[in-house]
């Protein structure tokens, strides 16, 4: 049976404590920007930090790799879900929303 063909990702999950989403930077690090966080194109790199990521239970849960592709400002997702997840919690306005709202007054 043949593989399918890799596709740029990024790794992303849940932080523990406050339940907001993040990414895993270049700087092997969460981040919570999903432009900020690290384009894997080769299923080796993505499989490796995927496993340093993961083994972060203390601050990360719900690990997994999310199709993506590079935009003019960094990673951007390339499924509805993730971008619903990348924009926060859609039940009030604060956070990720609040920020991206300023940014573009």
């Amino acid at each position: 049976m043949s593989r399918r063909p890799f596709t740029p990702k990024v790794i992303t999950a849940n932080h523990l404590i406050s339940g907001d989403v993040i990414y895993w930077s270049a700087d092997s690090c969460w981040v919570s920007a999903h432009a900020d966080a690290a384009l894997f194109t080769e299923q080796d790199a993505a499989d490796a930090e995927f496993a340093i990521a993961n083994a972060q239970q203390n601050i990360a849960v719900g690990v997994m790799l999310a199709d993506a592709v590079m935009g003019d400002n960094g990673p951007e997702p390339v499924h509805f879900r993730e971008e619903f997840r990348a924009t926060g919690p859609s039940n009030y306005f604060h956070g990720k929303q609040a920020e991206t709202a300023s940014a573009g007054a």
